[in-house]
């Protein structure tokens, strides 16, 4: 299992079109996508393959059984995990991203579970928006972040 320049990881991702897209985006910026834990979806899903176009072959997609497998795996001790969540008071531009890290990013109707917030509060950050607002649209939560990332390390 080896590790990108910049890791996307999608924690029990539910809508088809939204993992697509997102699939999309890896393949256009070079990075891994895991997919962990439950899919809310068939990975054969037509609205899937759709959304991704035919850039599936120019992604490498993992899929891993839980969280726990993802951590043994991938140490947060060996590498640098940013979790995306709307909880967090820390903007996302204050984030320091590394090479090789890992944007981590929740399903799209409940987010990151507060186990790995709680776990994990130090490396949380979120995007900015309107009080009163939920959250953005998965897919462009992960383009926002991605391309912070890589403007931080220095482009692709």
């Amino acid at each position: 299992m080896d590790k990108a320049y910049l890791n996307i990881v999608l924690f029990e991702p539910e809508i088809p079109q939204n993992t697509g897209n997102i699939a999309r985006l890896c393949a256009c910026i070079g990075a891994k996508l895991f997919l962990i834990g439950r899919l809310g979806f068939n990975i054969t899903d037509k609205k899937l393959k759709r959304s991704g176009l035919d850039y599936w072959d120019k992604v490498e997609v993992e899929h891993l059984l839980d969280f726990s497998e993802f951590e043994n795996n991938f140490p947060v001790s060996e590498n640098f995990y940013y979790l995306f969540t709307t909880k967090s008071k820390k903007s996302y531009y204050a984030a320091d991203f590394k090479k090789g890290a890992f944007l981590i990013f929740g399903p799209e109707t409940r987010g990151l579970p507060s186990f790995l917030l709680e776990k994990y509060k130090r490396n949380c950050v979120t995007i900015p928006m309107k009080e009163g607002l939920r959250s953005l649209n998965l897919s462009n939560s992960v383009a926002i972040g991605a391309y912070e990332a890589i403007r931080c390390f220095g482009g692709i």
